[in-house]
């Protein structure tokens, strides 16, 4: 078993207005006038990004982004991690960096070799003997399959800490020559945003630094659909990382999705009534609204999701870490149960069972 005890945030400093976005966007792309009201429809109220208005303006190579995401990535996860491993909110104490046993760094927005977690570890006093789990590509289900390695991991070490960064700079990636539908959409979409959440074992000592009722992770499941590598993720172009994201991800949360959660359910004999939050992954309003007529129950059970789209917007993996941040800062009585949620390339769908405990 393992518990989610804290969760940080690195936000970016530069926020656009969806207005804002619309109008730089009809500046940039002549085309656009008749797919602007996606921006209307996409109920995001504004976003964070590490670069500032302009940028978008001027064609930058793929090195030059690279370069940025590679500075503003150690940058904001650092702040991330500093946030959860002194979070007031969560802890009685701080966490310190020596006690961190595994460190796993998530993100699909920019590479680096040696990957970014070694750049952390040169910036705060981790010990040489941590354990590292880098994990690439995974776009919007990295965070929730973060959390699902975690699990694994710290059920075979159920004395040792774990600290997960999510860091996706989806700004960075923006090609101003990409005339397809699917950059304009992804424009309408996507925010820069950073996440660091702590999770500790069943005998850790750490367990008693935790203040509040927290999540305890009590089961997990991977489903990827065969065929299905042109539903979303990058075509790697001589301008750097172009976006792939198909019309057909709502309809599959009706059909793939659906199956995938029901079995779940079933299989842990848990009834979707028992179901007392839903911290899912916003793909989109449109992707939210889908598993909401899956499951057939209220809106106010995916509140948060629906709150950090609008504030932040898809943040690709960092998003769900924002969400769980709101469930954990409004308290879930204990043992209630939500279900943690995201789907991403492959085409994939990660689920988590979370049962609040006091423990």
């Amino acid at each position: 078993m393992s518990f989610i005890c804290s969760v940080g945030l690195g936000i970016p400093s530069n926020e656009l207005s969806q207005p804002s976005v619309k109008n730089l966007v009809r500046e940039i792309f002549t085309y656009s006038e008749r797919l602007l009201p996606v921006f209307d429809h996409a109920m995001i109220d504004k976003r964070q990004f590490v670069v500032g208005e302009d940028w978008f303006k001027e064609k930058h190579s793929f090195q030059e982004k690279n370069d940025l995401y590679h500075r503003h990535a150690i940058n904001y996860s650092l702040q991330a991690m500093d946030a959860c491993l002194a979070n007031k909110e969560f802890l009685k104490q701080d966490i310190p960096y020596e006690a961190i046993d595994l460190i796993i760094f998530v993100s699909s927005t920019g590479i680096a070799t040696p990957s970014l977690d070694t750049y952390l570890m040169n910036e705060r006093p981790f010990r040489e003997d941590i354990a590292r789990m880098p994990l690439w590509g995974l776009g919007c289900a990295g965070g929730a399959i973060g959390l699902s390695r975690a699990f694994d991991w710290l059920t075979a070490h159920p004395d040792k800490t774990v600290l997960i960064i999510t860091c996706e700079l989806c700004s960075l990636t923006f090609q101003k020559d990409d005339n397809k539908k699917s950059n304009l959409i992804g424009t309408a979409l996507f925010g820069d945003g950073v996440g660091a959440a702590l999770l500790v074992g069943e005998n850790s000592t750490y367990l008693s630094y935790v203040k509040k009722v927290k999540p305890q992770i009590i089961n997990t499941s991977s489903v990827t659909m065969k065929n299905s590598n042109s539903v979303m993720g990058w075509d790697i172009t001589n301008d750097g990382l172009e976006v792939v994201f198909s019309k057909s991800i709502p309809a599959l949360v009706q059909t793939f999705w659906k199956k995938h959660i029901e079995t779940f359910l079933q299989d842990n004999n848990i009834n979707r009534s028992e179901i007392y939050s839903f911290i899912a992954h916003p793909g989109g309003k449109k992707v939210l609204e889908a598993m909401e007529d899956v499951l057939q129950v209220p809106q106010e059970k995916f509140k948060h999701s629906y709150r950090v789209l609008r504030k932040h917007g898809n943040m690709s993996s960092a998003t769900v870490f924002y969400i769980l941040h709101e469930w954990l800062k409004e308290g879930v009585p204990e043992k209630e149960k939500s279900i943690l949620s995201a789907l991403g390339p492959g085409f994939s769908s990660e689920l988590l069972i979370l049962e609040w405990s006091e423990r």
